[in-house]
């Protein structure tokens, strides 16, 4: 097994407002479709690795005390994180150093009432 994670969603009341959030604070591109009756706007991870979604559709409710999905936050999370309120989210715990191996983590709430976390080496 490479990962132990190989898929995520993540509840969204309002899909395109969790779309526009994703998309701007990660700098990308959420491509929405409809599967099995459920909206769906992908968090793509290039061709290796693990992906997830925004969903909304019945049984998927934004929680702040569900489980802590990590995000990749890129090369440095200042830049995600910056952008975090402008999009309509709040930074719940900033930038902070987990170990010099290991790099930062923060954690947001997002523009659904989640709590999600980035990560970044720097």
């Amino acid at each position: 097994m490479a990962n132990a994670i190989n898929w995520f969603e993540i509840p969204a009341a309002n899909l395109e407002r969790a779309c526009t959030f994703y998309g701007n604070v990660l700098d990308i591109e959420v491509h929405k479709q409809e599967i099995m009756g459920l909206n769906m706007g992908f968090l793509h991870n290039g061709q290796d690795g693990v992906g997830g979604a925004v969903v909304q559709g019945e049984g998927y409710v934004p929680t702040e005390s569900g489980a802590l999905v990590y995000l990749n936050g890129g090369d440095d999370l200042s830049n995600p994180l910056a952008r975090v309120e402008g999009a309509g989210g709040t930074v719940v715990l900033p930038k902070t150093q987990i170990s010099d191996e290991v790099g930062y983590m923060a954690i947001i709430k997002d523009s659904e009432g989640n709590r999600v976390a980035l990560h970044s080496p720097n």
